[in-house]
């Protein structure tokens, strides 16, 4: 009879073995659960069944597909192609224009759809060719468009903070008002270093040709459409009015409305995109319920408790813990996605997090800040496999080297919010 931390070090180096393999982290974590389960903590398999339908059985999370078929709808909208016209008319002749058009673009798009892969594809198409007709340095052109798209999930209304409340039993409300501001600053900072950069060296971005007062109007007229359901969905979730997921069937109905009003709606369409709020929603879920029986098992074993009071025998404090947690998304994101990583380190990080002080709603948009990067970090970036497929004239080396820079914004709005809590917890704390 092996001992708990040995049955517990066994299960986790098939984990990693299972993932170096190639195989999804959903079967990954599910297929070690199992073993644990039966093995060494001696449980019948009846117990699955238990602990999958304990942690999904929540309403909250109905409004992850709601969202999901929102954004697809409106991205089989165009748009994309629609606040990226319209917004240029605005930004264009600030320095660096095409590039701040990106990320005010970006930061839209989030509201409406949460998905940085899509985010990444969708901009790419748009943004690239503009930037590449007007002489954009390749590396700040791409690099704009990689790291604009870690917006998505920061930016309410964000999937993984509606995965995240719900398996910790945090109110979804309250973490999509605490991630508001900090991705709004986000934003502004991204701008500002363009702002910096293209001043510091013009010829990183040429300037943009003015708009006239009329074409500025007419672009206030293409994009307000969008910009009414994204304060229509976000001000009845943050007035009290609807819950998340009332809110979310809102913006399915008013995307559905806006594809017949720009005459883009078909059976084809609205087949397409229901399948893809299926396949995104039965991947998350899926992988919800295999890490809830892994922890699970390594509860019964005794292991968290056990990390935690070896990380706070460390001796360096709550923001030398920090510290730790943030290289160790750093490191892993190298080879996981935000996803991945949520599920694979929270049943561990999340008693680590508590012990040490940390307010969970604030690790919340501190975790979005931190796992995003993994988008753009080689070698397995998917954020880079996607850009390169729109634009394979391209090297990754060059996207690489261009979303690099843009890492300094990223930290310091991590600072400011480690600094400054309330950037993220005022609003929470306002609405409660």
């Amino acid at each position: 009879m092996v001992s708990d931390i040995t049955a517990a070090i066994i299960l986790v180096a098939g984990l990693f073995i299972l993932l170096a393999a190639g195989l999804e982290i959903a079967w990954s974590v599910g297929i070690i659960a199992t073993v644990g389960l039966v093995l060494f903590v001696n449980q019948p398999l009846s117990q699955i069944a238990s602990t999958a339908w304990s942690s999904l059985d929540s309403f909250v999370l109905t409004a992850a597909p709601l969202f999901i078929f929102m954004g697809a709808v409106l991205a089989d909208i165009g748009v994309a192609d629609h606040l990226f016209s319209g917004l240029q008319k605005w930004l264009g002749r600030l320095p660096g224009g095409l590039a701040n058009t990106v990320f005010a673009g970006n930061a839209v798009f989030a509201a409406m759809s949460g998905s940085s892969l899509a985010a990444t594809a969708i901009f790419a198409k748009t943004a690239v060719p503009a930037m590449e007709k007007l002489g954009y340095q390749p590396g700040l052109a791409l690099g704009s468009v990689a790291i604009g798209a870690t917006l998505a999930p920061i930016i309410p209304p964000s999937i993984l903070l509606i995965i995240y409340g719900s398996w910790q039993h945090l109110s979804i409300v309250r973490l999509f008002a605490a991630a508001l501001i900090p991705g709004l600053l986000l934003t502004g900072l991204f701008i500002a270093s363009i702002l910096i950069r293209a001043k510091l060296d013009p010829t990183l971005a040429p300037p943009s040709p003015s708009a006239s007062w009329s074409e500025k109007i007419a672009a206030l007229k293409e994009i307000s459409p969008f910009m009414l359901l994204i304060l229509s969905v976000l001000g009845v979730i943050f007035g009290g009015i609807m819950t998340p997921t009332e809110a979310a069937a809102l913006g399915a109905l008013l995307s559905l409305l806006l594809s017949i009003a720009y005459r883009r709606f078909s059976l084809s369409m609205l087949t397409k995109s229901l399948l893809d709020a299926v396949k995104v929603t039965s991947f998350a879920l899926f992988i919800v319920a295999a890490a809830s029986l892994l922890s699970h098992v390594f509860n019964i074993l005794g292991l968290f408790p056990r990390i935690t009071e070896l990380v706070l025998g460390l001796g360096i404090g709550k923001y030398g813990i920090l510290v730790l947690l943030l290289l160790l998304y750093l490191v892993m994101g190298c080879f996981f996605d935000a996803w991945s990583m949520l599920f694979i380190t929270f049943p561990f990080v999340m008693p680590i997090v508590i012990a040490a002080g940390f307010n969970p709603i604030w690790w919340g948009v501190m975790y979005l800040m931190a796992s995003e990067q993994s988008l753009v970090t080689p070698p397995f970036g998917m954020g880079l496999f996607v850009l390169h497929s729109v634009v394979p004239h391209h090297s990754i080396e060059t996207i690489v080297r261009g979303a690099l820079p843009f890492f300094i914004p990223i930290y310091i709005n991590v600072l400011l919010l480690t600094a400054f809590p309330q950037i993220a917890l005022w609003l929470p704390s306002l609405l409660l």
